[in-house]
């Protein structure tokens, strides 16, 4: 295992700066997400780490040793990407060994090195066959294996899920969580897809137009985001956000919004309003994930954070064990859950209940997360 520091990363192309003063300190057998939209730096990132990019500013570190003129073989690191790049010519096998062929490890140690591997993945069978004849789980399983062969400090994945289809995807996610419980090898896994990020990390850095939004684990990213971005991204469907004005008695601090039934108001618990009190009168946006809006029937939470109001559902979306709910707030969509036997028809007005024991409010005009 390895620890990983990334002191104060920059990355410029000419005068355009991509990357803005990256830290992320990776301690051993830490598993790290970059997530984000694309465009946002997180695989030039993970190029920087291994090398394959140059360091405009900044330090990367592996078991404290600086790296930053270390060419990747140099590196103590293995990268799987995106493509398996793997040799058709080779079978499985020697796909695996021939990386340690080339450093010069003794023949009967690469043997063992390919069956230790072929055994932690599964794939004892494949070992005679080519990439052809592999299907594109195989094939990563055969990346990941080669990576595993050279036993490095740190793992770079490079969105290596991309080309397989949905089932896959959530099988070979998985795998690569159980491999990772097995070897406890430093990781950084570059992905665009929340799901992945929320599944796979220990902690999460969601990135946006170079710069860390927010680094945390993923119950923090989730329940608690640092600005509207991170909340929009975070979660599918996404938070709901919802424009209101503050109106405030005594300690207590409320929402006010126009359904489409009449006026929502939305009393927030104390622990939800540090600050807010300040704001009484002004215009805000509520945050609010889809799972926070249920029918009345199947409210969570502690009963005095739940507030009923009455909205027309104009839509309904089946998903199978729950039902998405779609109406109307100050004329934007909102999106709600609950369960199929409580789901309306469309048009029906419906008593909703909204949980606000994790509401979390933002500036309108800054969009940073203000309680």
């Amino acid at each position: 295992m390895g620890s990983l520091t990334i002191d104060n990363v920059r990355k410029r192309y000419g005068r355009t700066e991509v990357l803005k003063g990256i830290d992320i300190d990776v301690t051993d057998g830490e598993f790290i997400i970059l997530v984000g939209p694309s465009g946002c730096g997180k695989s030039t990132l993970l190029s920087m780490i291994a090398g394959l990019e140059t360091i405009s500013d900044g330090e990367v570190r592996i078991d404290g040793q600086r790296v930053n003129d270390r060419g990747p073989k140099d590196r103590d690191i293995a990268m799987v990407f995106q493509s398996y790049a793997l040799y058709p010519n080779m079978n499985v096998r020697q796909n695996i060994e021939f990386g340690l062929e080339m450093r010069g490890v003794a023949k009967d140690e690469r043997r063992r090195i390919v069956e230790r591997v072929a055994e932690t993945l599964q794939m004892g069978d494949l070992l005679e066959r080519r990439p052809g004849q592999l299907s594109g789980g195989q094939r990563q399983r055969v990346a990941m294996g080669r990576a595993m062969a050279r036993e490095p400090a740190v793992f770079l994945f490079d969105e290596p899920l991309s080309n397989l289809d949905a089932k896959l995807r959530v099988e070979m996610r998985t795998e690569i969580k159980e491999l990772h419980r097995r070897t406890g090898t430093t990781t950084v896994y570059v992905t665009h897809d929340q799901i992945e990020a929320m599944t796979l990390g220990d902690r999460i850095a969601v990135m946006k137009d170079g710069e860390i939004q927010q680094l945390g684990t993923p119950q923090e990213v989730y329940d608690e985001p640092a600005n509207r971005f991170v909340a929009g991204f975070m979660g599918s469907p996404s938070m709901n956000f919802i424009k209101c004005r503050l109106e405030g008695a005594g300690d207590g601090v409320t929402a006010v919004a126009e359904a489409n039934t009449g006026p929502l108001r939305l009393p927030l618990p104390a622990e939800r309003c540090n600050g807010l009190t300040g704001r009484i009168g002004d215009e805000i946006i509520l945050g609010l994930r889809p799972e926070q809006i249920t029918a009345q029937g199947d409210a969570d939470g502690a009963k005095e954070d739940v507030h009923v109001a009455s909205c027309e559902v104009e839509l309904t979306e089946p998903t199978g064990p729950d039902t998405l709910l779609f109406f109307h707030i100050n004329g934007e969509r909102v999106v709600g859950r609950t369960r199929p036997e409580h789901a309306p028809g469309p048009g029906e007005t419906l008593p909703l209940a909204f949980n606000l024991s994790r509401a979390v409010v933002f500036c309108p005009n800054t969009a940073e997360r203000l309680a």
